[in-house]
């Protein structure tokens, strides 16, 4: 009975002292944070930043001429407001699509090419965190370095499987998709690209977790599915959120991939948009484009805005 009562008061005296260690570091980091010159620098680099992104919203309500003629800072002397950019950019398409049709391609391949590297990472994280199994280092020191592959030495090889499928020794073990549409190919390709970078990160975030509450959570007869979904998967959403906005921007504003895999009716606003600009007759619509392709972004992101920051400090808070 005392040597219960003991360990149990050992834990507990070791979880507070965790947990207290964890504020003292996310409080020190705070602090760093909320310096004078942190505070400057932040400013001076969001001005910076904004600069270019507020020509461009102005361009796109400028008629034609004057984006050809004059430089975008004349508006405020000489303003000239018209909606024509964003009018003939809603029209405008290719001879298989609408940007309307476009945008709504977007959406169908974003969203899935988010969802599904998500859920690998975050189970492979899990694994490679938290599971003791024979090779996980050098598998893990296996996936970490995919990183320095180029995507571009993957496409060919990539392509290949999807139009013939995978041989292996001779056996078919799967048919090839079809390239020349639909959406699959797409979402393949985004979540291998994603995996290897998400596990890092999702891992360095669930490896942080104090072991106290996975082992109290194991002495209460939970099991791993258990633990995963009810105590990690919780803690974890902030890196979850943030790896997520990264994912969806990424693939949001992606072309390489698209000019790729995404052909015909499947093709997103991205490369719509450089086909109507890249005749040479139309670049000027690209500064409306550019705001109408953002939107969905923008919303996201403001969306995620809290879970994102705090995803960021959470690698801070290590002691």
């Amino acid at each position: 009975m005392t040597d219960t009562v003991n360990s149990d008061t050992g834990q507990s005296t070791r979880a507070i002292t965790t947990a207290g260690r964890f504020e003292a570091s996310a409080g020190r980091a705070r602090k760093r944070l909320s310096r004078p010159w942190a505070t400057v620098a932040s400013i001076v680099i969001a001005v910076v930043w904004t600069i270019p992104t507020l020509g461009l919203f102005i361009s796109s309500f400028r008629e034609r001429d004057a984006i050809e003629t004059t430089g975008w800072w004349t508006f405020f002397t000489n303003p000239q407001f018209t909606f024509d950019n964003y009018a003939a950019v809603l029209q405008s398409g290719t001879t298989q699509l609408t940007i309307l049709e476009s945008f709504f391609n977007s959406i169908v391949i974003t969203i899935p090419a988010t969802i599904i590297p998500l859920m690998i990472a975050a189970m492979a994280a899990y694994a490679f965190s938290w599971i003791d199994f024979k090779g996980r280092n050098a598998l893990f020191i296996f996936v970490f370095a995919l990183q320095i592959v180029p995507i571009q030495m993957a496409l060919v090889p990539l392509l290949s499987s999807f139009s013939r499928g995978i041989n292996l020794f001779g056996v078919q073990v799967t048919q090839g998709l079809d390239v020349a549409g639909g959406y699959a190919q797409v979402w393949i390709a985004h979540t291998m690209f994603a995996l290897p970078l998400a596990i890092y990160l999702l891992h360095n975030f669930m490896s942080e977790i104090p072991g106290e509450i996975i082992e109290a959570a194991r002495v209460d007869g939970a099991s791993r599915g258990q633990i995963f979904f009810r105590i990690v998967l919780p803690l974890t959403m902030p890196a979850i959120a943030s790896v997520a906005i990264f994912q969806f921007l990424w693939v949001w504003n992606d072309l390489l991939v698209a000019l790729v895999f995404a052909d015909g009716a499947a093709s997103p606003i991205t490369k719509v948009l450089a086909e109507i600009t890249g005749r040479g007759e139309g670049w000027y619509l690209l500064t409306a484009g550019a705001f109408v392709s953002i939107i969905v972004p923008l919303i996201v992101f403001f969306s995620l805005q809290r879970y994102f920051v705090r995803g960021l400090l959470a690698g801070s808070t290590k002691g």
